[in-house]
């Protein structure tokens, strides 16, 4: 749903950067991601963009949010969920590591809810926190879901492995923890792997980090998300065989 890094694309303080503005698919909104899988439908982070999100792909419905870490641009349009809860009538079930679920509840209070409470959503969102850990896989309906750990992040961050490794979705880091890189089960369908700068950074991979973990999961396509104003679209393409691409808002991929 979302592309871009922390900034977006173009950025206030930075523009369009390396970015051609006459490219739409260097238009970024920050990083979100929906995936639907026989019928189960999740949410990966909820950026500060998400409202739009949500309305640019006609999602009103969700069985559950899964949160990668804490950071603003991956969080903090968590409140625009409460029209997913109007919608529903029901709380929303919530899935983050320990760390990231604190920060949402030191920062969100007033969205927490036990099970079977619902607040008044016309006032304040329901969300149940579901506090999860890397190694331990659980259940979102059908679909299997391991989290594993990202390393070299400054906050705890967490990659998610669906249906043991059908999907791989990795999130801010510098590194895929070897923990995390064994419990790929099987040839990923679709790797998600997150770029900022090309180069990269002390927190983030660039994209020579990148490729070589094409090489070593050998994913049958790989998607280059996170991108910020450094990243062009056309010129990271170029860079890249071609069952690697750039992601771009909105992009739509059919398994």
């Amino acid at each position: 749903m979302g592309s871009g890094a922390a900034p977006g694309v173009p950025s206030i303080a930075g523009g369009w950067g390396a970015c051609n503005p006459n490219n739409p698919k260097n238009i970024r909104r920050r990083a979100g991601t929906y995936l639907e899988s026989a019928g189960t439908k999740v949410l990966i982070d909820t950026s500060p963009d998400i409202r739009m999100q949500l309305l640019d792909n006609a999602i009103c419905r969700v069985d559950g949010v899964l949160y990668t870490h804490g950071h603003a641009d991956h969080l903090h349009g968590i409140d625009d969920l409460r029209d997913l809860n109007r919608l529903s009538g029901q709380p929303l079930d919530i899935y983050a590591n320990k760390e990231t679920a604190e920060a949402i509840q030191e920062r969100f209070p007033y969205l927490v809810v036990e099970k079977n409470q619902v607040n008044n959503p016309m006032f304040r969102p329901s969300m149940i926190i579901n506090t999860i850990a890397e190694g331990q896989d659980f259940f979102i309906k059908n679909l299997k879901i391991m989290p594993i750990a990202l390393n070299g992040h400054p906050v705890h961050s967490t990659g998610y492995i669906f249906n043991d490794g059908e999907i791989v979705y990795i999130a801010d880091c510098r590194a895929i923890s070897e923990e995390g890189l064994a419990m790929i089960q099987k040839r990923p369908k679709i790797l998600v792997l997150p770029l900022t700068t090309l180069t990269g950074q002390g927190t983030h991979m660039g994209l020579d980090k990148l490729l070589e973990y094409v090489n070593i999961i050998k994913p049958h396509h790989t998607i280059i998300n996170h991108m910020a104003t450094e990243c062009d679209y056309d010129a990271v393409n170029a860079l890249t065989p071609p069952d690697v691409t750039p992601a771009y808002d909105n992009m739509v991929i059919d398994i």
